[in-house]
């Protein structure tokens, strides 16, 4: 995986108080393991009240933390003062969401001023070990400010 150097060099703060406001995030219990710049691993425990209805966790809230995952992936090596959006996402779901607890970890592929491209990989670990299940493809957007603002 290429090493990235962050535009800011408070990314770790910034990118996790961006985190921290992502309340979806709060109440599917997922939290940040490990952050890098232009990578993230994030971990969720497993929740009965996160299922469809054969048991497994809803792919919605995978795909909910794939993109989390590449979008702070993405956010660690903007500037200072920029924000960040999703523009595009594709999910490939590979296995059932069964297990103990999930790691969705995010990476950059390709930064760039305005659109930056990351992959992500959902596992499930059980007592067997670790298990992929879902990918992630993303593009995402830097909102920069203007006129000297702060991004809205």
């Amino acid at each position: 995986m290429p090493r990235f150097e962050p535009k800011n060099p408070d990314y770790r703060a910034v990118a996790t108080a961006t985190f921290g406001r992502q309340q979806a995030m709060r109440s599917f219990g997922i939290s940040i393991a490990h952050l890098e710049p232009g990578e993230i691993d994030l971990t969720m425990p497993y929740s009965a009240d996160f299922t469809q209805q054969n048991g497994f966790v809803h792919a919605g809230v995978i795909t909910a933390a794939l993109d989390t995952a590449c979008g702070i992936a993405a956010f660690s090596l903007m500037p200072d003062g920029a924000d960040i959006l999703t523009v595009e996402f594709k999910t490939n779901l590979l296995a059932p969401a069964k297990g103990e607890r999930f790691i969705f970890r995010g990476a950059v592929v390709k930064p760039g001023r305005t659109l930056t491209v990351c992959e992500a990989r959902a596992y499930a670990v059980s007592g067997s070990g670790e298990s992929l299940i879902a990918t992630m493809t993303g593009t995402l957007m830097a909102m920069l400010p203007r006129n000297g603002s702060a991004a809205a």
